[in-house]
């Protein structure tokens, strides 16, 4: 998804941080209702994230998906799948790419992905 007019820029990664993508387009949909809805929370799980994807020492918000949904493969890698939990019920769910330090956000919403329905 290539960015255009009025979209926000976001900051490149410096350091050890890890590049954020998304992995579809409804996924940056979803990212940009869980801006309207909870800026403050997002911003800082988009700190955490980058800073961080498979962070322990935050297991109440941040954490590896359990069973199948561990996992997933992305353009021909396979990946661990972790989850942000922004909000009570808002979500990230996002793919780590370790060697290229990017971090593919397959979900973001205000509601629960429905793979856990």
């Amino acid at each position: 998804m290539s960015p255009k007019r009025g979209d926000r820029a976001a900051p490149p990664p410096t350091g050890d941080e890890y590049d954020l993508r998304f992995a579809s387009s409804d996924a940056a949909e979803g990212w940009e209702q869980l801006a309207r809805q909870a800026a403050g929370n997002l911003r800082r799980a988009f700190e955490r994230i980058r800073a961080a994807p498979c962070a322990a020492s935050n297991a109440d918000r941040q954490h590896r998906l359990r069973g199948e949904l561990g996992a997933a493969t992305f353009k021909g890698q396979a990946l661990e799948r972790w989850q942000y939990e922004v909000t009570g019920g808002g979500r990230i769910w996002y793919l780590i790419d370790d060697a290229n330090r990017t971090v593919w956000i397959t979900y973001a919403g205000t509601g629960h992905p429905k793979a856990t329905d």
